[in-house]
């Protein structure tokens, strides 16, 4: 296991991977940022309401990718995997947020 620290909605968070996929941990960090950038003005001065919106924002994509038949332009686009992937990363984010609640978090 390997130690990642990310930066998403301008703070640092420490998370575990395992080896190799450090790359692509902070890519999905870097998706998860760019959604709360997304919300410019509608961020809220708590973190973890900020990071479950971002979550609902990704599980709303997730649906409405498996809702689309997949193109018949890109066979090699695998919508099962990055639906589960995005559902990895909203349950992650959940968590994150529940952790920053219990710690009393509001900035």
């Amino acid at each position: 296991m390997s130690d990642v620290t990310l930066s998403i909605g301008g703070r640092n968070y420490t998370v575990s991977c395992a080896d190799g996929q450090e790359d692509h941990v902070r890519h999905l960090a870097g998706v998860i940022d760019g959604k709360l950038s997304a919300m410019g003005n509608n961020l809220s001065s708590n973190d973890a309401k900020n990071l479950l919106f971002a979550a609902l924002i990704l599980a709303d994509e997730v649906e409405e990718a498996r809702d689309r038949p997949s193109p018949a332009a890109e066979p090699g686009f695998d919508t099962d995997r990055l639906g589960n992937q995005l559902e990895r990363m909203a349950i992650a984010l959940e968590n994150a947020a529940s952790t920053l609640e219990g710690s009393g978090s509001t900035s």
